[in-house]
């Protein structure tokens, strides 16, 4: 009696717990100028299927069109597409396209959206990998200029502070500068997929590891050459991680300028929200030439968001320009970063509702119906979270669990209790 592979019950504690975390991204988020919306679960499936979407559009749920009879799906066979007119979402970014290019008259120039809601992937099941999960995301549409990315990242870290993990970072970088550095190089066009899907494992694999595998790709050997060169180049250590210095010393000689201020200037404005003075100062940001992503939508600016408990990332983002001008039929400037929620609140503990008291009331068997939601309609409109329970033999066993369930305090109830005569007592 298991749920389908990749998809999780929470018991009450759980579901309490997921709750008090989605409701301090929320009120971060909001704090920041972001306005939260909802799409459908579902969307076209070819708008699902554009091209648009990466490697997540092999991972989609499709749905089977409604009516179709068995000759129809033999005759279908050959043509899978023909079966299916909806799919699920694999993420929140494509329906947010959809979605402005359809309400783009009721929004504002600028737009700041938060979606958080569950979306659906044919994954193969796995620790911290599921079929089923949570998104969320904040994205800015209709402002290319760096300001955006700031935006972003001082209100991603903010919440991550809030939620009680200081000390994130945001490694940075842009797509457009690996796209140069690839040229630079000697990298022909057609060999960037399968060379950026290598680059992809430095952390992993180091540089003989990369090494290697790009000359078993049978990548152009004088480009291997080249960028084997690079990675063995030898290099000082820099007090600050981020700064215009620092990505040059990171990149070749001869990096587009526009390209760098863009990235100094996101730090700049990140710097300034932080309340860091001195341009030498420690912001959280750190470049990295050979930071990936594999969303190929991405047409700028991409980051992870990391944290020193883990060594995997919590969440990322970037510039998706390019997307909406697909629904649209003109280019609108866009950018998104989206926390990974799942893997954020199992490092989160005890994030119930703290705001409420959480009230048992343990009463004998002889206490009436009236007098009970007499009592408890009393403590609800003082604020409190009540749960009737009956007294049992093992009291002890009853409160753990009640305190295991988020409930903080208890009162024990016999027949002719009063509200004023309860007396309210905290859960050890």
């Amino acid at each position: 009696m298991n749920p389908p592979r990749g998809m999780r019950d929470f018991l009450p504690a759980d579901k309490a717990r997921r709750e008090g975390v989605l409701a301090v991204i929320r009120e971060r988020y909001r704090a920041h100028g972001f306005d939260e919306i909802e799409t459908p679960v579902m969307e076209e499936h070819a708008r699902l299927h554009a091209g648009i979407g990466g490697d997540n559009e092999k991972l989609a749920y499709n749905v089977l069109k409604r009516g179709l009879d068995a000759d129809a799906i033999r005759a279908a066979a050959d043509d899978p597409a023909a079966l299916t007119d909806l799919g699920l979402r694999y993420d929140l970014t494509v329906p947010l396209a959809r979605f402005y290019a359809s309400n783009r008259g009721q929004l504002p120039s600028v737009f700041r959206s938060i979606q958080i809601a569950p979306v659906w992937r044919a994954e193969r099941p796995q620790k911290g990998r599921y079929r089923q999960f949570v998104q969320c995301d904040i994205d800015i549409i209709g402002d290319a200029s760096a300001r955006a990315e700031a935006e972003l990242a001082v209100a991603t870290l903010d919440t991550l502070d809030a939620l009680g993990l200081e000390g994130g970072s945001i490694r940075i970088n842009d797509r457009r500068l690996l796209d140069w550095m690839l040229d630079d190089f000697g990298f022909g066009a057609d060999e960037r997929p399968g060379v950026l899907i290598t680059i992809d494992k430095l952390d992993k694999i180091g540089p003989d590891g990369i090494v290697a595998e790009l000359r078993e790709r049978d990548a152009s050997a004088s480009a291997v050459d080249a960028f084997d060169a690079f990675l063995r180049r030898p290099q000082t250590l820099e007090y600050n991680p981020y700064g215009e210095r620092q990505i040059r010393k990171a990149l070749p000689e001869g990096a587009p300028d526009d390209i760098v201020a863009h990235l100094v200037g996101i730090g700049a404005a990140v710097a300034a929200a932080r309340g860091v003075d001195s341009p030498l100062g420690d912001i959280p940001l750190v470049f990295d030439p050979f930071l990936v992503r594999g969303m190929g939508y991405y047409t700028g600016t991409i980051f992870e968001l990391a944290h020193p408990s883990v060594d995997y990332s919590l969440g990322g983002g970037g510039r998706y320009d390019g997307m909406i001008g697909r629904f649209l039929g003109q280019d609108v400037p866009a950018v998104g970063f989206s926390i990974g929620f799942e893997r954020i609140v199992d490092l989160v503990a005890g994030r119930a509702d703290a705001g409420a008291e959480a009230v048992v009331l343990v009463h004998d068997r002889d206490v009436t119906e009236g007098e009970l939601l007499a009592l408890k309609a009393a403590l609800v409109r003082q604020g409190s979270r009540v749960r009737l329970e009956h007294r049992t033999k093992n009291l002890k066993a009853l409160l753990e669990r009640a305190a295991a369930d988020g409930y903080s305090a208890f009162a024990t109830v016999s027949a002719g209790t009063t509200a004023d005569a309860l007396e309210v007592k905290p859960l050890a």
